[in-house]
């Protein structure tokens, strides 16, 4: 007859638990490894996207400052013209040759003699205080100006 063969079996763990944490550990350590790849595809991806975004805005923003360039310029030169236009007219409104002919017209001549008039000055009413009692304190609080009178 055969003889039955026994085989050695393994010692038995003591602490399942922490068998059981271990087995856990792996299995999240492996997953995070799967999905490392992914996240650092994404994150360069999210930075090229970053710079581009970045570059378009730029971009966009050098077109818009250029056309306000150019309309500032047709706008001054617009300016220019009308500046230049303007001081034409000021100076035929101006001439002498105009103006002769415009008080001949009117009838106006050059005066025979000159009159000057002389101006006398406004006199100041002298400002009488209303509380002579207490004009004598009031000196004390007007300004150094107003005392010089």
């Amino acid at each position: 007859m055969v003889q039955p063969q026994f085989f050695a079996q393994p010692a038995r763990i003591k602490n399942p638990r922490r068998v059981r944490a271990a087995t856990q550990r792996r299995i999240v350590r492996k997953s995070r490894a799967r999905s490392a790849t992914v996240r650092r595809v994404f994150a360069g991806l999210t930075c090229v996207l970053v710079l581009l975004m970045g570059y378009v805005v730029l971009t966009a923003s050098l077109t818009g400052l250029s056309y306000a360039v150019a309309r500032e310029r047709a706008q001054r030169e617009a300016l220019q013209e009308e500046t230049i236009r303007l001081d034409d007219r000021i100076a035929a409104l101006r001439s002498d040759d105009r103006l002769a002919a415009l008080a001949a017209r009117m009838g106006m001549r050059e005066p025979q003699t000159f009159a000057v008039v002389r101006i006398a000055p406004p006199r100041i009413a002298a400002v009488r205080p209303r509380f002579p009692v207490l004009s004598s304190l009031a000196g004390l609080f007007a300004p150094a100006i107003s005392r010089r009178q």
